[in-house]
């Protein structure tokens, strides 16, 4: 499956400028790949952000002056707003788009997508890149940059659907990201253990560290760990998107939860019985799986507790 990768959108609509969506912009136009980019938000103030800021090139109205005679169309929304976007797609979206989404959770992005007109091309996209920021001031154009962007195309068949996968997996391509196609529920499950899970776990954690009564919230701040921080960072992230994706990846999400219960359970019972070997067993693991990540380049072996505050 091959696709001219320079192949450049003359009106590409980007409904949410955030993070995700004002880093395909400035990544598109880096690349050439993008004419006229327009930005359509509820929320007027982000809009007119991302006009200010360069990301778009202009602010829409609404939805359908959006996407009117855009070749592709970029839904960078919560995962919650995904099904209400298909019904729009439906009404005002030109014949022949491709439609990309960028939502963590794909089960229920694929079943949406699935209900749009057949002379729409809606590809379901993860890139699997993104930063505890948000809005478009936090974009940049090499957030996508030999990071993984996993599709879950629909089951069709029809030649004109399989070359805007095609062109799906170039555009993803010519910025940068390595290309995995996917069964939606097995992407969802996989990142329920890579992301929801640990991100779950650090709302869990901070929440608990604010509520303990006998360690003062100045204690927490001053006296806060490496570990502890980076855990502070992944619970900086929006609170829509992440509510979004918990909801529509319970499944996925609870079956993963209980086996993180069995094995904190087995760790409990090894710190309450001194069982040394049991915890260094479990420690050794982790940090083996850390080296697989920095050796598949998937982050660096730079030290980063007391990391220079200007990065």
């Amino acid at each position: 499956m091959t696709a001219n990768p320079t192949q450049s959108f003359e009106r590409v609509a980007i409904i949410g400028p955030g993070l995700i969506g004002s880093s395909l912009a400035h990544a598109m136009r880096d690349a050439g790949l993008s004419g006229e980019i327009i930005g359509f938000d509820r929320d007027n103030a982000i809009a007119n952000r991302a006009l200010e800021l360069g990301v778009i090139d202009k602010a829409a109205p609404d939805f359908a002056a959006a996407v009117a005679n855009a070749d592709l169309i970029i839904l960078a929304t919560p995962v919650g707003a995904i099904t209400g976007l298909c019904e729009l797609l439906n009404a005002h979206a030109p014949a022949g788009a491709l439609i990309i989404d960028v939502g963590s959770v794909k089960g229920a992005i694929a079943a949406a997508a699935a209900t749009v007109r057949e002379n729409l091309y809606f590809i379901p996209c993860h890139p699997v890149a993104g930063t505890e920021q948000s809005g478009p001031e936090a974009g940049f154009k090499t957030l996508f940059k030999d990071r993984w962007c996993i599709l879950t195309p629909l089951a069709r068949e029809d030649e004109a659907y399989k070359a805007a996968v095609a062109r799906a997996t170039a555009l993803w391509e010519a910025i940068g990201a390595h290309i995995e196609i996917m069964d939606p529920t097995h992407h969802d499950l996989a990142l329920a253990v890579t992301s929801h899970l640990p991100h779950l776990i650090a709302f869990t954690l901070v929440g608990a560290a604010d509520d303990l009564e006998s360690v003062t919230q100045a204690e927490v701040i001053k006296y806060s760990a490496g570990g502890f921080r980076d855990f502070t960072r992944i619970a900086a992230s929006d609170p829509v998107m992440w509510r979004d994706v918990f909801i529509h990846n319970k499944d996925a999400v609870l079956e993963v939860l209980g086996r993180f219960s069995e094995e904190l359970a087995v760790l409990q019972r090894a710190i309450r019985w001194g069982d040394g070997e049991a915890l260094h067993d479990a420690f050794t693991r982790g940090r083996e799986l850390r080296r697989a990540i920095v050796d598949a380049g998937q982050e660096t072996t730079a030290p980063n507790f007391g990391r220079d505050e200007t990065d």
